[in-house]
């Protein structure tokens, strides 16, 4: 199965960057009103934290028990979601405080989670996205392709402007997809955001992506990287 559409190439233009902690394995990351909420993955380092978006610091945190690995995060409502990558549960917590009020279930693996309208919208790792209810009941799932085949390691999400973005591990590429379709309508090349200088040993990959709808700045970030970024993005053809 190949999609009828070639994708758009986008290049990206920095905008600002802000501190970002090294040691955030990060898995999910969502804006609202002024900060950022994280979900970082690794067993015995995972969390979700509420962080300030200009200095970086965390405001506050919940950790998540040893023995899980945590993955994406989305807010709706006042509610927000956190998966876990392989134990097929996932948490849901007070907005305000980070309280934990309920878990949820789900029988594949978890790996990125945003929101579209009143529903939850779920990877994989594969080129399946799932919609949910917030009681993540499968309402409808789509699968992703381009015009060479399909396209899977989809990871964090974000919905921005009708599409949904998807960071592709292992990559520093954003797919930009149609929700409805699965087609691929364009890739976020983000090559050489985070310079060779700024890297460690440990620095992984690019993960990480956060719209803010009011004020329409797109910040995106990955694994243990020193730096968040505020982007914008326009086609390659386009200087």
């Amino acid at each position: 199965m190949l999609s009828d559409i070639s994708p758009v190439t986008y290049r990206y233009r920095v905008i600002n960057r802000y501190p970002h902690d090294r040691r955030a394995y990060t898995q999910g990351l969502l804006y609202d009103d002024g900060f950022f909420f994280e979900g970082t993955g690794q067993q015995g380092e995972s969390s979700l934290r509420k962080v300030e978006v200009e200095t970086g610091r965390v405001i506050s945190q919940v950790n998540l028990d040893g023995s899980l690995f945590g993955e994406g995060v989305a807010l709706l409502e006042d509610r927000l979601y956190q998966l876990t990558w392989t134990s097929k549960v996932g948490f849901v917590y007070e907005k305000e405080t980070l309280r934990q009020i309920n878990r949820i279930y789900y029988q594949t693996q978890g790996w990125g989670l945003t929101t579209a309208g009143d529903s939850l919208v779920m990877s994989d790792g594969t080129n399946v996205i799932w919609f949910l209810d917030r009681d993540f009941n499968v309402l409808s799932s789509v699968t992703v392709w381009d015009n060479k085949g399909m396209v899977d390691n989809l990871n964090e999400l974000e919905m921005i402007d009708g599409e949904l973005w998807a960071n592709i591990w292992q990559t520093d590429r954003i797919a930009r997809i149609d929700p409805v379709t699965g087609k691929v309508l364009g890739y976020v090349e983000l090559n050489n955001l985070l310079p060779r200088s700024d890297r460690a040993p440990e620095t992984d990959v690019l993960n990480g992506i956060a719209w803010d709808e009011k004020d329409r700045r797109l910040f995106v970030t990955g694994k243990y990287w020193p730096w968040l970024y505020e982007i914008t993005v326009h086609p390659a053809s386009h200087n």
